[in-house]
């Protein structure tokens, strides 16, 4: 059991130093970002509908993965996922400290209404427990479901071309987007905020359309990066030991 647990710790340290520092960046930075937009709700004609503004960046955090996905495996995806979701704690442990100290935001500066306007961006910089509680579960979740999906898609091409990434990205992205949504929802909005069954279902629907259609824009770039990774033997070191550790068992 120790044995295997330093074999994880040492896998773990080869991946970080073999994963390129601007995808890296890219997954955290787009899981902090979509889970502070997703405090500000989007305003719409239908009241049968409702998303907010976390959609606009969470499909990044997607194409992120999967193409770590493509070139690392599912499992050091997720495990990269799980740092971006324990990192992105940490800065909201940052911004609540930032809440509570004594000060006036620069926004605020609107006469007669400094200390609400300031108690607002107080309140939304600092969060709450259930929108972080959620957006964490949420993405866990979603982040396992993605990785291992665009991993099982990917076996049943025998050819490495763009449409066997787009196909196991779609497929992948459109699953765990859908999970991803239906999840903070259903903890979120439909507890705290009221929405109706119908609500969090046509969120998460119409939300995965809308972040499928940002990555399928944006599919090729991904596809372009894993071929020049592949070409370059970026992680050589860490696939080499994936390989040496699944011939063991």
């Amino acid at each position: 059991m120790l044995e295997k647990l330093k074999t994880e710790v040492k896998e773990l340290k080869l991946l970080l130093r073999s994963v390129p520092f601007p995808t890296a960046v890219m997954l955290v930075v787009a899981v902090i970002t979509m889970n502070l937009l997703a405090n500000k709700s989007i305003s719409l004609p239908v009241d049968w509908l409702a998303l907010d503004c976390g959609i606009i960046v969470s499909w990044l955090a997607f194409l992120a993965m999967d193409v770590l996905t493509k070139h690392f495996g599912p499992k050091a995806a997720t495990e990269l996922s799980l740092l971006a979701a324990g990192i992105n704690l940490f800065v909201c442990a940052i911004f609540f400290a930032a809440s509570k100290i004594p000060g006036v935001w620069g926004e605020s500066f609107l006469p007669g209404s400094e200390d609400v306007i300031n108690h607002a961006l107080d309140a939304t910089i600092g969060g709450t427990w259930y929108v972080l509680l959620g957006s964490t579960v949420a993405f866990v979740i979603s982040a396992f479901v993605n990785n291992f999906a665009n991993f099982a898609i990917g076996r049943l091409f025998k050819k490495d071309n763009f449409l066997a990434f787009a196909c196991r990205t779609y497929f992948s992205t459109a699953v765990g987007q859908f999970v991803d949504n239906i999840v903070f929802a259903f903890i979120v909005s439909h507890v705290f905020f009221g929405w109706t069954a119908l609500q969090c279902v046509t969120c998460a629907v119409t939300g995965m359309a809308a972040e499928l259609l940002c990555e399928a824009v944006f599919s090729h770039l991904g596809y372009m990066i894993c071929k020049r990774w592949r070409r370059d033997g970026v992680g050589r070191e860490y696939l080499l030991m994936r390989r040496e550790l699944a011939e063991r068992t």
